[in-house]
C-alpha cells in the first residue's frame, strides 16, 4: 500500500463539519438553519429546494428583499440565486464529503419576473457517475428560470383562458443560466495539505 492510498483520519473538527454538512442536506428546516449561519444571503432571500422525484427545482419567493424599485424581481436576486440554487443541488447530490465551488456562470435575462421564480435544473453530465468515481470533477448545470403562476380567482382564470384560446396558462421563462461547478472530495484537500507539510 502506497502512502497516498491511506485515508487520513478525521479530526474532531472535521467530523463535526461533516455532520453539519450532511445535516444541511437532510431537509428544508436544517438547510434554512445552516443558511442562517453560513449563507445569510440565501436565508434572507428565502430560496428553497424542492423535487418531484425526477426534476430538481429551487423556488425564490417574491418577497420585498428580492424586489426592485419597480416591484419586479430584481435582476441581482435572480442572478445571485442561480449560484445558490445550482450549488445547493450539486452539494445535495454529492453529499457533505465534498466541497463545491462555482467556476463559471452565464445568465441571459429574457423578460421581467413579476412573481416568484423557479429554477429548473438539468445537469449536462451524469453527476452520479462523476461522484461514484471518487475524484474531483467539473459539472455544468443548466437552469431554466420561470415565473411561478400565482393563484387567481375563477373570473380571472376565465379571462386568461379566453386570451390563450382555452389552453391553460404556462409559466413564463424569464431567464436561462448555465453554471459550472468544481467539486472536490474533502479528503483530497487534507491529503494535499499533508503532502505539503511532509515536503517542508
Amino acid at each position: 500500500m502506497q502512502p497516498d492510498d491511506i485515508t487520513p483520519k478525521l479530526t474532531l473538527f472535521e467530523k463535526a463539519e461533516a455532520f453539519v454538512s450532511n445535516l444541511s442536506t437532510r431537509n428544508t428546516f436544517w438547510n434554512r438553519v445552516c443558511s442562517l449561519i453560513w449563507l445569510p444571503y440565501a436565508f434572507h432571500s428565502g430560496i428553497t429546494m424542492t423535487s418531484d422525484g425526477t426534476t430538481q427545482r429551487a423556488v425564490l419567493p417574491f418577497r420585498r428583499f428580492n424586489r426592485n424599485w419597480y416591484n419586479a424581481m430584481a435582476g441581482a436576486a435572480l442572478l445571485g440565486n442561480t449560484e445558490i440554487a445550482g450549488g445547493n443541488y450539486v452539494f445535495k447530490t454529492c453529499g457533505g464529503k465534498y466541497t463545491v465551488v462555482c467556476k463559471h456562470l452565464t445568465y441571459r435575462f429574457l423578460r421581467p419576473c413579476l412573481g416568484p421564480a423557479e429554477y429548473i435544473m438539468t445537469p449536462l453530465e451524469d453527476i452520479d457517475e462523476l461522484v461514484a468515481s471518487g475524484k474531483e470533477f467539473n459539472i455544468a448545470i443548466r437552469m431554466d428560470v420561470v415565473q411561478v403562476l400565482m393563484p387567481v380567482g375563477r373570473k380571472k382564470q376565465a379571462i386568461q383562458a379566453k386570451q390563450t384560446d382555452g389552453k391553460p396558462a404556462k409559466p413564463k421563462r424569464v431567464g436561462r443560466c448555465t453554471a459550472t461547478f468544481h467539486v472536490t472530495p474533502k479528503a483530497h484537500h487534507k491529503a494535499k495539505r499533508l503532502r505539503k507539510t511532509n515536503a517542508t
